[in-house]
């Protein structure tokens, strides 16, 4: 039974542009919106007020041209008001009115007899103390206006219509806006697998980190191939002698028929094999100490339990040997380090100095307070004029006897560089062997006494 993953479509850059452009354009129309409903809601009180005031002295002109008669003044209040009642409702503008009228102080007219007052409405009066009139009106303000048909049809009538020719404009903006990135794609699908030159630089702001970041992993890409080529060429280099010696050594064991010389052949075959064998691992290590290594981040060792466990880990080597180990180490020091590239930098020193110490000579590990490491052996030691030669790929000082690949001093520098260190050659002061130094940050190192 074969399971169906279901893949959703891809997401689209511009729909989402386009999106957030409506969504901003409907939060301008919402705040332009509450600001219009505020503004109709005072404008239509003001407007109230004024249109109230202007109806009020109307009727007080119409009434003060009549005899003082409470029957007369009724009528020209209500044929006023029924006059404004059809003019507001040809234009579909509905009010609300009240009007009373007061001759001699007694109620002569009321629009809404028995109706409670309001005192939300506009409120004017006019009076006439010659003729002893008294008008007074009272209109609501329509600001629910904002909440009709007709309001609404006024108000989003410019978004309804706008919004097309809005948004066509802003599509062929935002896509044409794309287009370096659509190049920037075009250019990294059109190439090879084995081309990584970098892209050209983007003049454009916005762009241009995207083309330095992907420029950055073509190089590291370019690194990581160059390295990987150079660890093949590496690898043929240092394992043919050796493969040659298990080769030379098989046929041996097959051909021959003296029991002296198959026990030769065999000596020779595990001596290859042991070569071979050194070499692979110490082109892995090589290969670990000049990567960027940001996997492993860095944590505090204390430097002098680190120096007793590589010590012990060299042992059995000085043992055979017959050389013995000192170490001078008086106080923890606490350093932030790279655990795996320390250990293959004290390995390879202290390595180098018990394979090259003469039998029964010591090898002198120190560190102090700088903080600084030194390995000091007895052995051969290393011209000045090859020092510098020796941190070289599968570089050996002519005239050794020690089998190597020439790589250990090599780790060793690129395993420093990792933990902030600086590894240097000199003499010992007594003349004899050499001396690596080990300085962390900007310490220096004393010279030992011999």
């Amino acid at each position: 039974m074969t399971a169906t993953v279901s893949m959703s479509p891809p997401k689209s850059l511009l729909r989402r542009l386009l999106i957030g452009f409506m969504l901003v354009m409907l939060a301008i129309w919402l705040a332009a919106l509450a600001h219009i409903v505020k503004q109709v809601k005072v404008d239509k009180v003001r407007q109230t007020a004024a249109v109230n005031r202007a109806w009020t002295r109307q009727i007080m002109l119409n009434m003060q041209s009549l005899p003082p008669d409470p029957a007369a003044l009724a009528r020209i209040g209500q044929r006023i008001e029924d006059l404004r009642l059809d003019m507001f409702r040809e234009f579909g503008y509905p009010t609300q009115a009240r009007i009373r009228v007061w001759l001699g102080g007694q109620l002569a007219y009321d629009s809404a007899p028995g109706a409670p007052l309001d005192d939300g409405w506009a409120l004017w009066t006019e009076r006439d103390a010659t003729r002893g009139i008294t008008v007074e009106r009272r209109e609501k303000p329509d600001s629910d206006w904002v909440f009709t048909p007709s309001a609404a049809n006024y108000l989003l009538s410019p978004l309804v219509y706008s919004l097309p020719f809005m948004l066509l404009p802003a599509w062929l903006i935002v896509r044409v806006g794309l287009r370096p990135l659509r190049e920037v794609a075009q250019a990294l699908e059109a190439r090879g697998a084995a081309e990584l030159a970098p892209l050209p630089a983007s003049p454009y702001r916005e762009l241009a980190p995207v083309v330095d970041a992907v420029n950055r992993l073509m190089r590291r890409l370019s690194e990581r191939l160059a390295r990987e080529q150079e660890l093949l060429a590496d690898a043929a280099h240092e394992l043919k002698t050796p493969l040659s010696v298990v080769q030379l050594n098989a046929h041996l064991l097959e051909a021959s028929t003296d029991a002296a010389q198959k026990t030769e052949a065999g000596a020779g075959l595990r001596e290859g094999v042991a070569r071979a064998t050194h070499a692979v691992h110490q082109l892995l290590a090589f290969e670990r100490a000049r990567q960027e290594s940001t996997d492993a981040p860095l944590q505090d060792l204390d430097l002098a339990a680190l120096l007793r466990e590589r010590i012990a880990v060299a042992a059995p080597l000085a043992l055979q040997r017959g050389v013995d180990i000192e170490l001078h180490a008086p106080a923890p020091i606490t350093l932030p380090l790279h655990r795996e590239s320390m250990a293959a930098l004290l390995d390879n020193v202290v390595g180098n100095a018990i394979k090259y110490s003469p039998d029964g000579t010591r090898v002198d590990v120190c560190l102090d307070a700088g903080p600084c490491i030194t390995v000091s052996d007895q052995g051969p030691g290393i011209p000045p004029t090859l020092r510098a030669r020796v941190f070289e790929r599968f570089y050996r000082v002519p005239g050794q006897d020690q089998a190597g690949s020439g790589l250990g001093l090599a780790i060793a520098e690129r395993a420093a560089a990792r933990n902030g260190a600086r590894i240097t050659l000199d003499g010992r002061p007594d003349g004899r062997g050499l001396a690596v130094r080990i300085a962390f940050g900007d310490a220096g190192c004393a010279t030992p006494s011999p």
